[in-house]
């Protein structure tokens, strides 16, 4: 996807025809807070993903590639990294599944 995750929550919505009411009380938020989610000024919450899986019926780890891919892709942005931060993560990323490291 070459949008940010909040315009995603926008496009999902807009084809669903929900309004910011309807789908801030599915995903138990107040209009005001998914309207700054969508217009990426407050960051999504990790722990309604899953809702909002279920609400428009999208498979739950794809929801989470997009939605994590999303933030690394702006801590990179906001720190002016080059695409060499990408390369050592994913080589980071594979030791630590290496040394099975669950607690960090």
């Amino acid at each position: 996807m070459k949008e940010t995750f909040g315009e995603y929550i926008k496009r999902l919505r807009a084809e669903k025809d929900f309004t910011l009411t309807q789908l801030a009380a599915k995903l138990n938020l107040d209009s005001a807070n998914l309207s700054k989610i969508e217009n990426n000024k407050r960051e999504f919450d990790e722990k309604r993903l899953e809702c909002l899986a279920n609400v428009f019926n999208l498979d739950l780890a794809q929801l989470r590639i997009e939605y994590f891919s999303d933030f690394i892709a702006k801590k990179i942005y906001e720190n002016n990294c080059d695409s060499e931060t990408l390369i050592l993560a994913e080589q980071k990323v594979e030791y630590l599944k290496s040394k099975k490291i669950t607690n960090l």
